[in-house]
């Protein structure tokens, strides 16, 4: 059994499909059909249900996935290790990052990174917060610069970078703008426009108004902050974002009840070895304009 079939299994059990799987893999479908017979042949087994055009898991498959992860992410944890006995920083490096953060706090970071290692190749997916801390957590990603979650999970070592303060805003032109005190429970009349269900930030919301016994009268959800501000400066309702999002456009709201403070960091797995192009990443993460200053085993 080698590496190429198994990074074949993962390939064709995460994408669906052979034609996914080929086109993450850099190869024609026939060669990747080839390498999951000839594990199937290995193993005795048929690993995929062909029916049609549809693909999936076998119970051999299904039992083989979470064994098949375990050992690729084992070598290339020692290949890692191994590769950290020399201080040249190179190879890749995977990082997933939400959209808000990619665009508005890592450019300095990503410009300052690829010139001081440019061995270093950067693998970079933008993605929802959950999704990269998922993604970490499986080991499919190094490292997840993302919004952290509210009540911490010892499963990943979390280290705080950026205070995010969150506020309520609306247009300016918005029944609510300008009033001097408004109570939590007055939102509650007014359409709001929050991030979807399954977000962090969705969250911290939800858990603020629950704990008044309030109801949101939600119109409209998305995960890309940049719409919903568009969306609430165009009047279409109020919505919670980040402070660094006021703008000319929207305004704050003077709501009685603070909001819980947001918090943005890195998330990397215990259990995997930190490459030497991550403690690079990490090292200039923490010197990040507003980025509160990392402890030396950050990421450990």
């Amino acid at each position: 059994m080698d590496t190429q079939s198994l990074n074949a299994f993962m390939a064709v059990a995460e994408s669906g499909s052979f034609s996914g799987a080929a086109e993450r893999l850099f190869l024609t479908q026939p060669a990747v059909s080839k390498r999951i017979a000839q594990l199937e042949q290995q193993l005795g087994a048929r690993l995929f249900d062909r029916i049609g055009r549809r693909i999936s898991l076998t119970e051999a498959g299904r039992a083989l996935l979470p064994r098949a992860r375990q050992v690729l992410l084992e070598l290339e944890d020692m290949g890692r290790e191994i590769g950290n006995l020399t201080s040249a920083v190179g190879g890749t490096l995977r990082i997933g990052t939400s959209h808000h953060i990619g665009l508005h706090r890592l450019p300095p970071v990503l410009r300052r990174f690829s010139r001081e290692y440019p061995e270093v190749k950067l693998d970079i997916d933008f993605i929802d917060s959950e999704e990269a801390w998922e993604a970490v957590l499986h080991g499919d990603l190094e490292l997840g610069v993302v919004t952290l979650p509210p009540e911490p999970d010892s499963r990943l070592l979390s280290e705080v970078i950026w205070h995010d303060p969150l506020v309520f805003m609306a247009a300016p032109e918005h029944p609510l703008a300008g009033r001097e005190h408004l109570p939590l429970a007055t939102l509650t009349d007014y359409s709001a426009i929050l991030p979807s269900p399954v977000t962090f930030t969705r969250g911290i919301v939800e858990r603020l108004f629950g704990e008044q016994g309030l109801s949101l009268n939600i119109s409209m959800s998305t995960n890309y902050l940049e719409t919903i501000h568009m969306m609430v400066s165009i009047g279409l309702g109020w919505s919670v974002l980040p402070q660094t999002m006021l703008d000319d456009s929207v305004v704050r709201l003077n709501v009685d009840t603070p909001l819980p403070l947001r918090q943005l960091g890195v998330v990397t797995h215990p259990r995997r070895s930190r490459s030497n192009a991550a403690a690079a990443f990490l090292g200039l993460l923490g010197k990040a304009p507003d980025a509160r200053r990392l402890t030396p085993d950050a990421g450990r």
